[in-house]
């Protein structure tokens, strides 16, 4: 497996290029400001087929090049149905936005539990409300690896004070992920890369941030 970081935008917000590399099939997960063209490069370096463009959630940073990344790739795009109506009309979820933004209607929606196979790769889907409703957190058990979006960072957890946040779901979320293996590792939607194991708070989480 391979696994890159884009980091873009001005929020300087993850991407990631997920890869089977005996297979080179690829997922996008997220696509912020300035990072369509890096990925295309990429993915045009490394001879790769996009199966899937898969989003953790709809905020404007998270999806600002979904459809310029579109043009250029087969792949289908996927996001919880939750969050979708923010990805058709990018302004929807009233969070201010700071220059045009195109929206693009999903492929396909995404749900709690749901497996999808990149190549020998396989995702599993964690809805995790709390950012937004339509949040989730994407987990790879084989590689020990969660990509977190907006839901866990190292050291806390996505802003809860946003038009469209749902803080009394979020600590049942934190839960869920409080319950992943120690060593699996965690790739939030902002900075760096931490464990479970390393942010165990997140089961007492409601007590720190409510």
């Amino acid at each position: 497996m391979i696994l890159e970081v884009f980091s873009s935008g001005p929020l300087e917000t993850n991407a990631y290029l997920l890869v089977c590399d005996v297979t080179k099939r690829a997922a996008v997960i997220d696509v912020p400001p300035e990072s369509a063209d890096v990925l295309l490069e990429r993915i045009k370096e490394l001879s790769l087929s996009v199966d899937a463009i898969l989003l953790t959630h709809s905020h404007w940073d998270h999806i600002a090049e979904v459809s310029e990344l579109k043009k250029h790739l087969k792949a289908l795009i996927y996001i919880h149905k939750e969050d979708a109506g923010n990805l058709e009309s990018p302004d929807s979820d009233k969070l201010p936005l700071f220059f045009p933004l195109r929206g693009i209607k999903p492929d396909g929606y995404l749900t709690d539990g749901q497996e999808l196979t990149i190549g020998k790769l396989v995702i599993t889907v964690i809805h995790t409300p709390g950012h937004s409703p339509g949040s989730v957190c994407f987990y790879l058990l084989s590689e020990r690896i969660l990509i977190s979006g907006d839901t866990l960072f190292r050291g806390t957890i996505g802003n809860l004070s946003l038009p469209t946040a749902r803080p009394a779901l979020m600590w049942d979320s934190l839960k869920k992920l409080a319950a992943l293996p120690a060593m699996t590792k965690v790739y939030p939607g902002h900075g760096n890369s931490t464990t479970i194991g390393a942010e165990r708070w997140i089961a007492q989480a409601q007590g720190r941030f409510s």
